[in-house]
């Protein structure tokens, strides 16, 4: 039985939604009339929830106003440390101290700024792809090189190609490797013999390790998300583990993150460079937020992972039933499903109009993540149950129209 409301769909086009504009811009591209089809619409794009928020962190945030809470600069405070260090030991046993933490304004600001500090213009940093796409122009805005090391398929799930990464890493041109653990967009969770793979090809290279781990609470039963500074003493010398609350629970507006970095000079030279952007006073809210969620709304979290999981049986056998041909990844991590259409024979710009245009679903198009996604959909399955059972079953009459 649960306790938290996961079967309302928030319609977020009035709050200022990044992604619900985008879903009405696509509509209005491909004549898309919105009203026309049955049964509740929402995108399946980006990676944040429709869903109402935590009730505990919006008690909390509602507790801090009525408080008199003053809306100014703010540093971390010790409960906030302890909030999140505490976390970290419960949920993932992993030992952080609290000296260790660096507050950001999100991840990608954090791996953005990491690059820039700690490559060169020039230089190559190694990602996996298909890859999530700020990781791009992140590398790419800074002057340095996009080095991909695409992901292999075998027995039907996604692997490090850990010889083309020894190679990659031997150019001493390459001095970085951007890392995302679970990996988004196809839902791997990564083994601990692979992220010891990992961890000696980066520690016998000298390679700075960046690990995005902001999906590292959303991990399937069955499924034990390691942190990658664990399975290797060498790597806290070279690493930053990043970490934030606002996938897990949809605080993305809150704007805060967290950096672990266990090396004191690493953590000097982060240090200096964020606070030179200004970036050293993190949301005084986000800072409620993330204090609510990681000592009050664990349960709703849990609850959300179950959701997902529920999802993701229902995708797999929508696609099982009726589009056999194409295949459904795992889902290990992550609330982000990734599913291979390049069976159907269709090009990029006749899927996203067979989508998006007939069936009104509202995805992420595989070919974001770079060439490697060409022929795939990522759908965020983090939705209303009968909201993800409208969308296929449009998807089902859209597809029977096209292949009749």
């Amino acid at each position: 039985m649960t306790r938290y409301d996961f079967e309302t769909l928030v319609d977020r086009t009035a709050m200022g939604s990044s992604k619900w504009a985008a879903m009405h811009r696509a509509a209005a591209a491909h004549g898309t009339d919105l009203t026309a089809h049955d049964g509740p619409i929402a995108p399946f794009s980006v990676a944040d929830l429709d869903l109402p928020n935590a009730p505990e962190i919006i008690e909390a945030l509602q507790e801090a106003l009525a408080g008199g809470l003053v809306l100014g600069y703010t540093v971390p405070t010790e409960a906030y440390l302890d909030a999140v260090t505490g976390w970290f030991a419960r949920r993932h046993d992993w030992h952080v101290e609290p000296e260790w933490v660096r507050v950001t304004p999100g991840v990608i600001p954090a791996f953005t700024l990491a690059i820039r500090e700690f490559t060169a213009p020039g230089d190559g940093v190694i990602v996996n792809t298909p890859a999530y796409y700020p990781m791009f122009p992140s590398i790419e805005s800074s002057g340095r090189r996009v080095v991909r090391n695409p992901l292999v398929e075998r027995e039907g799930r996604f692997r490090i190609d850990l010889d083309l990464l020894e190679e990659q890493a031997r150019d001493p041109r390459t001095t970085a490797l951007l890392f995302a653990s679970p990996h988004n967009p196809t839902g791997r969770v990564w083994e601990r013999k692979e992220l010891e793979a990992v961890a000696r090809i980066v520690v016998e290279h000298d390679l700075l390790l960046i690990s995005d781990e902001i999906h590292h609470d959303l991990v399937q039963p069955g499924h034990r998300h390691t942190v990658v500074t664990e399975v290797d003493p060498a790597l806290a010398e070279r690493t930053l583990v990043l970490s934030s609350t606002s996938k897990s629970f949809n605080i993305a507006g809150l704007g805060i993150a967290n950096a672990v970095i266990p090396d004191p000079g690493l953590r000097d030279r982060f240090t200096r460079a964020r606070d030179d952007l200004g970036f050293d006073n993190p949301d005084v809210l986000g800072a409620v937020a993330v204090q609510a969620a990681y000592t009050r709304a664990e349960g709703w979290l849990d609850e959300l992972i179950a959701l997902v999981g529920r999802n993701q049986a229902v995708l797999t056998a929508f696609f099982a039933e009726h589009v056999p041909s194409a295949r459904v990844a795992p889902l290990e991590g992550t609330f982000l499903s990734w599913v291979d259409l390049r069976p159907l024979g269709l090009d990029a710009e006749r899927l996203a109009r067979l989508t998006a245009g007939e069936a009104a679903l509202f995805l992420d198009e595989g070919t974001v993540f770079g060439p490697e996604g060409a022929g795939f959909e990522r759908f965020n399955i983090a939705t209303p149950t009968p909201v993800l059972e409208a969308g296929l079953e449009r998807l089902r009459r859209a597809l029977d129209a096209a292949l009749a």
